[in-house]
């Protein structure tokens, strides 16, 4: 099964080194996410994203070894992410190792 994220964010503060998610799509248990943030290097770049439940609760992480300074937007992607049966969306977050993880959610609704 596919879906593909429509472009919605639920609405928080937007900071101008926050990492933005992009796009989302998922293929079964794998989930590519595509990123922008403006690295500058190994002092400031995004160094993951996560996979949420509606309720908060984390169904995969992935890190980031490296920055992405001339690749931007990028896309990566990670493997046996168990969505919970049932479920009518999931929400994706980025993180940069200067500020933390973003505020910011992006919703993928499941429904075909």
């Amino acid at each position: 099964m596919k879906y593909f994220a429509l472009f919605t964010l639920l609405a928080a503060p937007v900071f101008a080194d926050e990492p933005v998610v992009e796009a989302v799509t998922i293929e079964g248990d794998r989930v590519s996410v595509t990123l922008s943030h403006p690295d500058t290097g190994w002092d400031h770049y995004a160094d993951g994203w996560e996979v949420l439940d509606a309720d908060g609760n984390s169904l995969g992480i992935r890190e980031l070894a490296h920055p992405h300074v001339n690749e931007q937007p990028f896309t990566r992607s990670l493997g046996g992410v168990q969505i919970p049966a049932g479920a009518t969306s999931v929400f994706v977050r980025a993180r940069c190792n200067v500020d933390g993880w973003s505020d910011t959610l992006f919703e993928v609704s499941l429904s075909q």
